[in-house]
């Protein structure tokens, strides 16, 4: 492959490589377009990561385009320092989802979560009294709780629904505690809870309150950011696989200009 191929070849990697950028770029907008102001964890890493492939994309298109080393050099320490930092992140991000699931109730169709089922890191962030009263600050405002006595006009109807795990950590009494639902919203508290779980005594009705001090709500949390780092995951992955593929046909084709430069180099002598 001479010179000339070598360097056509990195052109279009990189130019390949600009449009998976773009499209990391938008990955990261549809989240934040489809994800209120408390659910997007992960956004802006989304966007940090497919600016900086873009700006490396670039480097290497043009030191291809200019037929300039140095370029091309930084260009492929710079993807090697983002296979590596993808390679950790996706890692870290399976362990820490790697636990936690929901637990069905005979006689509901969605499930409720503990919030001991979820990792260490989860908890650690969950329980910190800063974190939480600003994630509790911003589950009250989305309303999602006074939506559903909107949604499910009748008890029959909201036993049947499908709660998201938010709805049914944060908006609810776990159904352990017996209380009788009246309608999506109020429950007849008068009964005293047959369980001995806190957050049975913690609930209540005010849309200010409901169950937001919960453990319940927590773990509605966690599972929510658990799916939220799941898909991110998943996406690195195939990212990385791209983007690996991308770094060694990069690393031959700069091993060909090098051979070639140093046959010039020889026989110019």
């Amino acid at each position: 492959m001479g010179t000339g191929t070598s360097t056509f070849v990195i052109r279009w990697i990189n130019f390949l490589t600009m449009i998976l950028a773009i499209a990391v770029i938008c990955f990261g907008v549809w989240m934040s377009t489809h994800h209120d102001a408390c659910r997007r964890t992960l956004t802006l890493p989304v966007l940090g990561l497919g600016a900086v492939i873009l700006l490396v994309s670039l480097i290497g298109f043009l030191g291809a385009l200019k037929n300039v080393p140095l370029l091309l050099w930084m260009y492929l320490i710079f993807l090697c320092i983002i296979l590596v930092a993808i390679l950790v992140f996706t890692v870290l991000a399976f362990i820490i989802t790697n636990s936690g699931s929901g637990h069905a109730v005979t006689g509901l169709r969605y499930k409720e979560y503990h919030l001991q089922d979820y990792s260490s890191w989860f908890l650690k962030r969950l329980n910190n009294t800063r974190n939480w009263r600003r994630l509790k600050s911003c589950l009250a405002k989305l309303e999602d709780c006074n939506n559903l006595p909107k949604r499910y006009k009748t008890p029959k109807e909201y036993k049947l629904a499908e709660l998201t795990p938010i709805e049914a950590g944060c908006c609810r009494p776990p159904s352990e505690c017996g209380y009788p639902a009246i309608n999506a919203s109020f429950y007849d508290l008068s009964y005293h809870p047959v369980s001995s779980n806190k957050d049975c005594r913690i609930y209540k009705n005010s849309q200010s309150i409901k169950c937001y001090n919960c453990d319940s709500c927590k773990a509605g949390v966690a599972q929510y950011m658990k799916i939220e780092w799941r898909v991110v995951a998943i996406f690195n992955l195939i990212l990385f696989v791209i983007l690996t593929t991308v770094y060694f046909v990069a690393c031959c084709a700069r091993r060909n200009v090098a051979d070639q430069n140093s046959s010039n180099k020889i026989a110019g002598r």
